[in-house]
């Protein structure tokens, strides 16, 4: 078992900061927090210290608003960061914001730091830019990498992903069950309507390309399905996804895709509610929100632990790139639409192949996806 230390970094004002510095070796320990409860920490304490040697690297981890627990995007990233603790020897501390203006104190904190001294800020979420792009001029020899967001400066390093791409292939899927009569698990689609709907969170260019992504894939079924789409204005309000998701399927939607963070859970509740169907982000949401698996038929999966992994592995190696923008999309294996673990083998064989042809399109560059809703 990896042995775990935890550590607290002091916050400001309302941000709740947990620190968790893991893993000095080991077995692989639990596998990386996919149920959300933000690092064991009561799994024995020090249990030493794995030698006189000291960690390969130190890193600070402010997560997005929201927390861990989503079962979503922060659990992806924390992932990463326990993958790297067991492979790579290192030990991380990490933050969890409860408002965006927590940002920038927070990366400081870090960065500040002398004892310990960070080898590397990761900054998860494109709501971090802001204040990132300000401590990265403030702290030039602080190395920070940013999820979701590009940061124009040589100690940043910027990952970005195709969730557009991704999003693509769901919304073919979805326009394809809608157009059918089907079943599996508590959900069913309505025969007299051809309709599916798009949850985001907070508004902007990032949410933006999954929407794009997903009417594209929708019209590009040939299908005459219709599309609503709301945004809750938050990444952490399950009651505003219900409401939002029930509007839809009341509204005749048989199948609902969230880009929403915890807000999706509310998504996931609307569609046992309602007796349909809903799609997954970031991670396999069929697993990390298993009470939902009946209604969840795939999940857009996003992999923020490999861009997490990748750039804590550049520091230990001495080899981290500032400046670099680092794109993920699917040929890179960065996203990919995976199918429920309990209705997947209920989609048609007909359906799934479509998508695997078209996925293999879109890398060939045969098919162009938007990533302006706009344009879509």
């Amino acid at each position: 078992m990896s042995q775990r230390r935890r550590t607290f970094i002091s916050s400001v004002g309302t941000a709740t900061a947990i620190g968790l510095a893991g893993c000095l070796g080991g077995d692989g320990g639990d596998g990386g927090g996919d149920g959300g409860d933000g690092g064991d920490g009561g799994d024995g304490g020090d249990g030493g210290d794995g030698g006189d040697s000291g960690p390969a690297a130190r890193i600070g981890m402010v997560y997005a608003t929201g927390g861990l627990g989503d079962g979503s995007f922060n659990d992806q990233a924390q992932t990463g960061a326990i993958r790297a603790a067991d492979e790579l020897n290192i030990e991380y501390d990490e933050s969890q914001p409860e408002a965006v203006q927590d940002f920038g104190s927070l990366q400081q904190q870090y960065a500040q730091s002398s004892n310990p001294d960070y080898d590397l800020v990761c900054c998860i979420g494109f709501l971090q830019a802001d204040a990132l792009t300000e401590n990265a001029e403030q702290y030039p020899e602080q190395n920070f990498m940013i999820v979701d967001s590009v940061v124009e400066s040589d100690n940043v390093g910027s990952y970005v992903f195709g969730e557009h791409q991704g999003s693509f292939l769901i919304g073919l899927m979805a326009a394809k069950l809608t157009s059918q009569d089907f079943s599996a698990g508590a959900g069913s689609t309505q025969s007299d309507s051809a309709s599916v709907g798009f949850v985001g969170g907070v508004e902007g260019d990032l949410i933006g390309r999954f929407e794009a992504g997903y009417k594209a894939g929708v019209k590009h079924a040939e299908e005459d399905v219709d599309i609503q789409t709301a945004y809750v204005g938050d990444f952490n309000d399950p009651s505003g996804g219900q409401e939002a998701a029930l509007s839809m399927y009341n509204s005749g939607a048989d199948i609902v895709y969230h880009a929403a963070g915890n807000t999706g859970t509310g998504v996931f509740r609307a569609a046992q509610e309602a007796g349909r169907f809903a799609v997954g982000v970031d991670r396999d949401q069929s697993v990390t929100k298993e009470n939902f698996s009946d209604v969840i038929l795939a999940s857009m999966v996003k992999r923020v632990d490999n861009a997490v992994y990748t750039s804590v592995e550049s520091v230990v190696n001495d080899n981290f790139e500032g400046g670099s923008v680092n794109t993920l999309g699917l040929e890179q294996n960065g996203v990919e639409a995976v199918y429920g673990q309990q209705l997947g083998s209920e989609i048609p064989q007909s359906v799934k192949d479509e998508v695997s042809e078209v996925r293999q399109s879109i890398i060939d560059g045969d098919i162009s996806v938007p990533t302006d809703p706009e344009n879509a």
